[in-house]
């Protein structure tokens, strides 16, 4: 057999097994439950939870200790409005001179 029909075998050969594993897959996944088949088990006592008791009642706020520079905003945005209606709006560079006309040169 030439190296040429030898290249041909196997690449055919690996064509036709992704075929078959693309058909099992597509079968697989046909014959698949569907998500409305099966309920989760009802809980009567409520659900879950922790039943650890921690030993103490914590101390200290679980964030850890404030930054030294940490500073308030000087807007705070608490409502549906926009930050934008808040601030003060910025002053506008003044409107520059218009350019002065060219007069065509005549040679």
């Amino acid at each position: 057999m030439s190296p040429d029909a030898e290249l041909m075998v196997i690449f055919g050969t690996l064509h036709l097994i992704a075929v078959a594993l693309g058909v099992g897959m597509f079968v697989m996944f046909l014959r698949s439950e569907s998500s409305h088949g099966s309920k989760p088990p009802d809980e009567e006592d409520g659900g879950g939870g922790n039943d650890r008791v921690p030993a103490r009642p914590k101390t200290s706020p679980s964030g850890g200790i404030p930054l030294p520079d940490a500073v308030q905003p000087a807007i705070r945005l608490r409502s549906h409005g926009r930050l934008a209606d808040l601030r003060p709006g910025r002053e506008r560079r003044p409107a520059r001179e218009p350019a002065p006309t060219r007069r065509p040169v005549r040679h």
